[in-house]
């Protein structure tokens, strides 16, 4: 009979790393705090704490929008915090179930939160870019979920993986080396699934959510932000290492946390 250390438990490929499990209740919890503001409270909370392009514009005076000359570092990744409604925190939640699992079991806890955000930095800087004089706050996490999915994409479709036809559990899953960029960009799968991703964005609009006005509008230049830096920065963050470097997968799966 084999032992419990030859044949360890295999993780289900559905089951949620901490990481994630606490990223999605701080996000849901963000926003039941909110909802026991007043309504004046609750509107300085998205103009403090919210994207607003307008707040670097420097022909308006800074003391138009609140939180100050502080606001100015801090909603560079605070409006990731922030949902319109519970359908905006569901939909984002929605797409970090796969890609935000496999992600927060290769990275770890501590690279994982700082990989998502320099995502969501990333696509407040693509949105001030294409945005310049906008007033109205930008809020919504899903600049980082299209970071994630990104990085994703970089080890979803290798033999194993959690998007290949024989998946193994969820660690295995998440330890299957890197496809090196150029490689990745031939993938036809992953051709398929970017030239789907942008399609829905350029067209439809996915996720973040600009409240200023009755009419919702999409920020999809920040999800694109936040795709393209995932799948550009993912390799500073991997602790597996691309395709054929056996080595560096062997000491990331032992150094694991």
């Amino acid at each position: 009979m084999s032992s419990p250390t030859e044949n360890p438990p295999r993780e289900p490929i559905l089951t949620l790393p901490r990481a994630l499990t606490a990223l999605i209740v701080v996000l849901f919890g963000v926003h039941v705090a909110r909802w026991a503001l007043p309504e004046a409270s609750d509107e300085w909370v998205v103009w403090a704490f919210g994207f607003v392009p307008a707040r670097y514009d420097s022909s308006l005076l800074a003391e138009r929008f609140p939180g100050g000359a502080g606001a100015g570092i801090w909603t560079f990744l605070t409006y990731s915090l922030l949902h319109a409604d519970l359908s905006h925190i569901g939909f984002n939640t929605l797409w970090l179930l796969p890609f935000g699992s496999a992600l927060a079991r290769r990275f770890g806890a501590i690279r994982f939160y700082a990989f998502l955000a320099v995502a969501a930095i990333a696509g407040a800087a693509a949105h001030l870019l294409t945005h310049e004089h906008e007033v109205a706050p930008m809020i919504g996490a899903s600049a980082a979920v299209s970071g994630a999915m990104a990085a994703a994409m970089r080890f979803a479709f290798g033999s194993g993986s959690f998007l290949s036809f024989r998946r193994g559990d969820a660690e295995a899953a998440a330890l299957v080396p890197a496809l090196p960029l150029m490689q990745a960009l031939r993938h036809p799968r992953v051709l398929a699934f970017l030239a789907v991703w942008f399609g829905i964005n350029l067209v439809f609009g996915i996720g973040s959510i600009s409240i200023a006005s009755q009419a919702t509008s999409v920020a999809w230049q920040a999800h694109i932000g936040g795709f393209l830096a995932g799948l550009l920065l993912f390799l500073l963050f991997d602790p597996v290492g691309p395709a054929g470097d056996q080595s560096a997968s062997d000491a990331a799966a032992a150094t694991r946390d």
